[in-house]
C-alpha cells in the first residue's frame, strides 16, 4: 500500500461515508493519489469486445463519478475501463441524509442516494472537455473506453421519450451507454426491466438513432430466475448488444453482522458474491454468447474477476472494493490475475472464457 493511501484511508473512515467520497473526489481533481503517467498493463489482460479494446478488464462501476468530475483520473489510476453515471436529463438532489452507510464487518455498502447528480447538461460539458487536449498529452481523451450510465428522474419522467433524450445528448462522447432499469432507490424504475417495458424503451432508442454506441442493460439481482429468460431475449431484440449483471441489491443475507444492516436502500460488496455469481453463470448460458457481460458485485481479488470471466464475463466492474482500499486496489488485482495466469498456463483472458459454463 503506497504511504498517502495508508495515511488517507483510515481518515476518510472517520468522516460520514458520503462526505468522504466527496473529498475523495475533490482530492482526484486536483490530481492526489493520480500518477502522472497511467500504468502500463500487461498485454496478456487485454480484452477485446464489441469493436473496444480494453488494456485490462477492470472498470468503475457508476454511481462512483455521478457527474463525470473525474474520469480522466480513474482512466490514469489504471482502470480498463471507466463508467460515469448515473446522469438523469434534470438535476436532481436524491433522497434525504444520511443515504450511504459502510458496513465495515462485512465489507459492504447500502445506498439509498437516489440519482442526485447534477443534469445531463454539466455532465456532457465535462465529457466533451475530455476530447480536448491537454498539456500532458498530444490527444484527448481519457485513454480508456468510457461509458455514461442513464436514468430516470424521480419526478416527470417518461421513459419512451427520456432514455432517447439522453441517448442523444451523450451518444457522441462516450463508447457505450448504460440503461439503469435497475436501482431499488428510484420509485417504480425496476419494474421498467419488465421485458414489454423494456422493449419499448429499447425501440424508442432506436426509432430516434439510427446510430449510436453499444447499449447495455443493467439487471437487478433480485429479478426471478423464471423471468430472466424473457428479459434478455427483449433486451437483444430490441437491439442490446450488452448486460451489467448486477446492480444493488435488497436481499439481506443473515450473514451480515453490522450494525447498519437494517437500514434500507442498496446493499453492495462482499454479502452480493453469491447472487451476482449464479445470475452472470445464468444469463451467460441463456444468452449463448450473443451479449457481451460485464460481470459486477462482490469482486475483490484477482481470483475473483478470472472467476467471473469464466462464467462468461468480458469485462468485470468494482467499487465497494475500491471504496474499502483505494486506488492499490487496482495494482492488487492485476498481480494477482497475473500471478494465477502465469501460474496456470494462461495466455490470454480468451483461454478461459466461458469454460466453467
Amino acid at each position: 500500500m503506497s504511504l498517502l493511501n495508508a495515511l488517507s484511508l483510515p481518515l476518510l473512515r472517520c468522516l460520514d461515508p458520503e462526505v468522504a467520497h466527496q473529498f475523495a473526489l475533490e482530492a482526484m481533481t486536483w490530481g492526489v493519489s493520480v500518477p502522472l503517467c497511467r500504468p502500463q498493463d500487461n498485454p496478456v489482460l487485454e480484452t477485446r469486445v464489441l469493436g473496444l479494446r480494453f488494456s485490462n478488464p477492470i472498470g468503475i462501476a457508476a454511481g462512483f463519478d455521478k457527474d463525470a468530475r473525474v474520469v480522466r483520473p480513474l482512466a490514469q489510476m489504471g482502470f480498463g475501463f471507466v463508467e460515469a453515471g448515473t446522469v438523469t436529463l434534470r438535476p436532481q438532489s436524491g433522497n434525504p441524509k444520511p443515504r450511504l452507510f459502510r458496513l465495515e464487518e462485512d465489507k459492504a455498502v447500502i445506498n439509498r442516494m437516489g440519482f442526485n447528480n447534477q443534469g445531463i447538461d454539466r455532465f456532457t460539458v465535462r465529457l466533451a472537455r475530455l476530447l480536448r487536449p491537454v498539456p500532458s498529452r498530444r490527444e484527448g481523451g481519457a485513454g480508456v473506453p468510457i461509458g455514461a450510465n442513464i436514468g430516470l428522474n424521480k419526478e416527470g419522467a417518461n421513459p419512451e421519450q427520456d432514455y432517447p433524450a439522453l441517448v442523444a445528448r451523450v451518444k457522441s462522447y462516450v463508447d457505450y451507454i448504460v440503461l439503469n432499469v435497475s436501482s431499488p432507490n428510484t420509485p417504480g424504475l425496476r419494474d421498467l426491466q419488465n421485458a414489454t417495458r423494456l422493449r419499448k424503451i429499447l425501440d424508442s432508442i432506436t426509432a430516434r438513432h439510427a446510430k449510436h454506441p453499444p447499449l447495455f442493460v443493467k439487471l437487478a439481482p433480485d429479478l426471478d430466475d423464471e423471468t430472466i429468460p424473457t428479459i434478455i431475449e427483449s433486451a437483444i431484440d430490441g437491439g442490446a448488444q450488452g448486460l451489467i449483471v448486477c446492480n444493488t441489491t435488497l436481499a439481506r443475507p443473515l450473514s451480515l453482522r453490522s450494525p447498519k444492516k437494517g437500514e434500507s436502500g442498496g446493499l453492495s460488496g462482499r454479502p452480493l458474491t453469491t447472487r451476482a455469481i449464479a445470475m452472470l453463470r445464468l444469463v451467460a448460458q441463456i444468452s449463448a454468447g450473443r451479449l457481451a457481460l460485464i460481470s459486477c458485485g462482490g469482486i475483490e481479488s484477482g481470483l475473483d474477476i478470472l472467476e467471473r470471466i469464466r462464467l462468461g464475463a468480458h469485462l468485470v466492474q468494482v467499487y465497494t472494493a475500491f471504496a474499502y482500499e483505494g486506488p492499490d486496489l487496482l495494482h492488487r488485482l492485476k498481480k494477482e490475475m497475473l500471478f494465477l495466469m502465469q501460474s496456470q498456463g494462461m495466455k490470454s483472458l480468451d483461454d478461459i472464457r466461458g469454460s466453467a459454463l
